[in-house]
C-alpha cells in the first residue's frame, strides 16, 4: 500500500497493524555520528538537527533493515507499518524493517517544463558530463554561466564573509579572511555585509541551535553595534571594497570591482532608540536592516523562540516607517509569520526576507517558511533570499532545486541569493564567491534562462534597493482577509490616493503540490 502524510492523521480503512507500505519523506538523522539504521522520516526537509516536527503525524520512527544514507531529496521506503499508543518518546508511527525503494526523489516544486530539460544535454553541461552529450564541454557551460553573470551587479542580500563577526574577533580585532579576491575570481559585486549586534547574548546549544542565554546589559549591544559597524568600514577599506550609499551605486556595481552594502542582522542595537536608526545611516551608511535576529527583541518575535509580542511591536512599526523615510531596507528575516504579515501592512516599500528557504510546514522553531508566508514578501514586491545549509541543500544541484521552488511559490521577480556566508553553523552548498559561476552553471541545468537568472543574482534586489531608496511615495500593497492566499491583492497608490483594478498573486509555474 502506498500512503502519504495527509494520509496518517486518518489512515484508510483497508490498512493493518504490520502491513507492508511505501511512503514518500525526507529522512532526518538524529546527530552527526548516529546510527544510518535509526532514523525519522518527516514531511518537510528539516532545516537542522533540532527540527524534528513535534505533530506525530508528521514523522515516523524508521527502524531499517540495513543502513540508509540520509541525502537532502526525497526517499521512498518500504517497510511495516506500526501505529503506537502512550508511547513515552511521543512517536506515533513506527516503519520496521525499512528499507529505500529507487533511486532518490528529485525535490518537489520543479517545474514541469524545466524537469523535462533536467533530462536534456543541459544537465550534462552543467554538471561537467560527456556521456550522451559529447557535444558540450565543461568550458562551454562554465562561458554560458559566466555570459549569463556580465554587465550585472550580482548580489547576496545576505553575508558576514571575512570574520566580520564574532564577539572574540572583535574584541580582539582580529585578521579577515580574503573577501575581495574570491568576489572578483566569481564575479560578484556586491554584497549586503551584515553585523550580528546580538551577538553577546546568543549561543549555539549542544544540538546545534542558537539561543539566548543572558539579558544585555543597558547600552551594551549599542556600543557593541558601534564596534561590529567599525570591523565592517575596517574590512572594506582595508580590502578595497566599496560602501554603497545609493541605488545608482548598486547599479553600477560589478564582480571586478566589489562592492558592499552595510547591513545589521537584528536592530537590538538601537535599544529601544528611533534616532539611533537615522545616527546608523548617516555614521555608519546602513542600507539594509534585519528587525530581530535570535532574541526577542523591541521590534517583535522570533521564528525560533516562543512569542511574546504576538507578531511587530508598535516600536517595530515605528522602526519600519523610519527606515522607508531614510531609505533603508527592511529586512524581515527571522521575524514570526504574524510580524511579517503585520510588517506588510505598515510598509511603503517592498520588504526583504534575506535568509531561508521553502517547505510545506514549517516546524514551530524553523527557520524555514510556507509558500503564504513567501507570498506576503512578494506581496509587497519585495524579496525572498534563498540560503545554502547543507543540512537542507546537499550540494549546489539540489540548491538551485531549492531556489527553483521558492520561484514556484513567490515567482521570478522576487527570490535572490542570500548565502548567509560566514554566518552558518554547519556546512553550505554554496561556501565561496568563487562558486557563483557554478551557481549560474546549476541554474541554467535547472531550466532558467540567462534573463531569468540576471533576476534572480542581481536585478531583483536592485529593485527592492532602487525602491527602498526612493524618496517619492511609493506604492503601497493592502491586503483583505484571506486576500493573499486567494490570490487577491490591491495596490493603492500613496500619491493618488486611488485604487486599481485587483491583481492575481504570483502565479505559479508547475502544477506540483505539497502533500498534506
Amino acid at each position: 500500500m502506498r500512503l502519504s502524510f495527509d494520509r496518517l492523521a486518518s489512515l484508510p480503512a483497508e490498512w493493518a497493524p504490520g502491513m507492508p507500505v511505501e511512503i514518500e519523506g525526507w529522512l532526518y538523522r538524529f546527530g552527526p555520528e548516529a546510527a544510518d539504521d535509526y532514523l525519522a522520516l518527516v514531511d518537510a526537509p528539516p532545516c537542522c538537527l533540532g527540527c524534528l516536527p513535534r505533530e506525530a503525524e508528521r514523522r515516523i520512527e524508521v527502524f531499517a533493515a540495513g543502513a540508509i544514507a540520509a541525502g537532502p531529496g526525497r526517499v521512498r521506503l518500504a517497510g511495516t507499518l506500526h501505529e503506537l499508543t502512550d508511547d513515552p518518546a511521543g512517536w506515533r508511527f513506527q516503519l520496521r524493517e525499512a528499507r529505500a525503494v529507487g533511486a532518490p526523489a528529485a525535490p518537489r516544486g520543479v517545474f514541469a517544463g524545466r524537469r523535462a530539460l533536467m533530462a536534456a544535454p543541459l544537465l550534462c553541461m552543467a554538471l561537467g558530463t560527456t556521456g550522451g552529450c559529447a557535444q558540450t564541454t565543461p568550458a562551454a557551460t562554465d562561458a554560458a554561466a559566466r555570459e549569463a553573470l556580465a554587465g550585472i551587479p550580482t548580489v547576496d542580500i545576505h553575508s558576514h564573509a571575512g570574520r566580520v563577526i564574532g564577539t572574540q574577533r572583535i574584541a580582539e580585532r582580529a585578521a579577515f579572511t580574503p573577501v575581495a579576491g574570491p568576489m572578483r575570481e566569481g564575479g560578484m559585486a556586491v554584497l549586503c555585509l551584515a553585523t550580528v549586534p546580538d551577538a553577546p547574548t546568543h549561543q549555539v546549544t549542544p544540538d546545534g541551535r542558537i539561543r539566548p542565554f543572558r539579558d544585555p546589559a543597558p547600552g551594551e549591544l549599542y556600543a557593541y553595534g558601534q564596534a561590529s559597524f567599525q570591523r565592517i568600514h575596517d574590512l572594506a577599506r582595508e580590502q578595497g571594497l566599496r560602501i554603497i550609499a545609493d541605488a545608482a551605486a548598486l547599479a553600477a556595481a560589478r564582480g571586478d570591482r566589489p562592492s558592499i552594502i552595510v547591513s545589521a542582522e537584528g536592530a537590538d542595537f538601537l535599544e529601544g532608540q528611533i534616532a539611533r536608526v537615522a545616527e546608523a545611516h548617516a555614521r555608519w551608511t546602513l542600507r539594509h536592516l534585519q528587525l530581530t535576529h535570535y532574541r526577542v527583541n523591541e521590534l517583535g518575535d522570533i521564528q525560533t523562540e516562543p512569542p511574546v509580542h504576538g507578531g511587530l511591536t508598535a516600536f517595530g512599526a515605528e522602526v519600519i516607517r523610519q527606515c522607508n523615510r531614510l531609505g533603508i531596507v527592511v529586512d524581515v528575516a527571522h521575524g514570526t509569520y504574524d510580524l511579517v504579515r503585520q510588517a506588510a501592512a505598515v510598509t511603503t516599500k517592498p520588504l526583504v526576507l534575506s535568509h531561508t528557504s521553502l517547505t510545506n510546514a514549517p516546524g514551530p522553531r524553523s527557520r524555514q517558511i510556507s509558500r503564504d508566508h513567501a507570498q506576503i514578501i512578494a506581496g509587497t514586491g519585495g524579496v525572498i533570499g534563498i540560503w545554502p545549509p547543507t543540512t537542507i541543500f546537499a550540494d549546489m544541484t539540489a540548491f538551485a532545486g531549492g531556489i527553483a521552488r521558492m520561484v514556484d511559490a513567490a515567482g521570478i521577480d522576487h527570490v535572490a541569493l542570500g548565502s548567509d556566508m560566514g554566518g552558518l553553523v554547519g556546512g553550505s552548498a554554496f561556501g565561496s564567491y568563487r562558486a557563483l559561476p557554478a551557481l549560474s552553471a546549476a541554474l541554467l541545468a535547472r531550466g532558467f534562462q540567462a534573463a531569468e537568472i540576471r533576476k534572480l543574482l542581481a536585478e531583483n534586489y536592485l529593485r527592492v534597493f532602487t525602491r527602498s531608496l526612493a524618496r517619492y511615495p511609493a506604492e503601497k500593497v493592502v491586503t483583505f482577509g484571506a486576500g493573499q492566499r486567494a490570490g487577491l491583492v490591491w495596490r493603492l497608490r500613496a500619491q493618488t490616493k486611488t485604487l486599481t483594478r485587483p491583481r492575481a498573486a504570483p502565479p505559479r509555474r508547475s502544477a506540483w503540490h505539497w502533500a498534506g
